[in-house]
Formats: structure tokens, C-alpha cells, sequence
């Protein structure tokens, strides 16, 4: 009987530390899966912010957005939906506004939790006296089914 116990509680020990590793290992990759997802909208960002960007450009960003998506940025306007944002984004590259002066994007520091990231990043521009790197700003990014559903500006 005591050999019994023994196969059961060992058995049941190792469920348990397998079970344990497992789950690691899946919150690992989501994480892992969010962080992509984040680097590749601010180095799509980063493209479509050059004087030589496309619409196509645009068009790969916001594949990265659920059907849903918003943008809330309560300093320049409060909320915009997926489509209003688009709508900014080719009006500014229409007029101009993208013309290289931001060279990169510096993450400074994140945060990444379930299916969301917080962000500390600074904008890098070029100035009349040289380059320029801004002030830290902070960004939450919300995720539903691997894709942005949500953007909040707090700077």
C-alpha cells in the first residue's frame, strides 16, 4: 500500500511541475509574441515617417490592428477609430508631414503583461543643430487575438 502511495504521489508531483513548465513556457511566448508585434508597428512607424514612404507602408502598419482598433491621445484630439486614424496618417503624407526628420525611435523601457504593453520611448529627430532625442513619452498598447485593438498616448 505505502509503495502505492508513493508511484501516486510521485506521479501526481510530476503532473503538477509539468504542468507548471508548460505554462511558463506559453506566458514566455506570449510575451515574446506581443514584443514582436510592438517593435514591428514602431519600425513600420519609423518607415512611414520618411520623406520617401508609400501608402503601402500604411497598409502594413495597420494590418497590424483589429477590425475595431482606436487610438486615444486625450493632448491631440481624444479618441479616433481605426479609419480616422488611417485618414490622418495619408492626409499627413499627403501634405508632407512625413519628411524624415524623425531617424529613430528609442524604447527606452516596457512593460509587458496579459495582452498588454506599456512603453517608455523617445522620438529621435534631426534639428537645425544636429540630432535631437525627445523627451520620454508613455504608451499602452491592448491586445486582442495577437493584434492591437488599442493605443494610449499618455504624453
Amino acid at each position: 500500500m505505502k509503495t502505492h502511495l508513493k508511484i501516486l504521489f510521485s506521479i501526481l508531483l510530476l503532473f503538477l511541475l509539468t504542468n507548471q513548465i508548460l505554462a511558463q513556457d506559453t506566458s514566455k511566448a506570449h510575451k515574446d509574441s506581443l514584443d514582436t508585434v510592438v517593435k514591428k508597428y514602431y519600425d513600420l512607424n519609423l518607415k512611414i515617417f520618411q520623406k520617401n514612404s508609400t501608402i503601402e507602408d500604411i497598409d502594413r502598419a495597420f494590418e497590424l490592428f483589429t477590425d475595431d482598433f482606436e487610438y486615444v491621445h486625450p493632448k491631440y484630439g481624444g479618441t479616433y477609430t481605426r479609419l480616422d486614424l488611417y485618414n490622418g496618417y495619408v492626409r499627413n503624407q499627403k501634405k508632407g508631414g512625413y519628411d524624415g526628420k524623425i531617424t529613430d525611435i528609442k524604447i527606452v523601457n516596457k512593460i509587458i503583461g496579459l495582452n498588454a504593453v506599456v512603453v517608455e520611448k523617445r522620438f529621435v529627430k534631426k534639428k537645425d543643430d544636429g540630432i535631437k532625442v525627445g523627451d520620454s513619452e508613455m504608451t499602452l498598447f491592448e491586445f486582442k487575438n495577437g493584434k492591437i485593438s488599442r493605443i494610449f498616448e499618455y504624453w
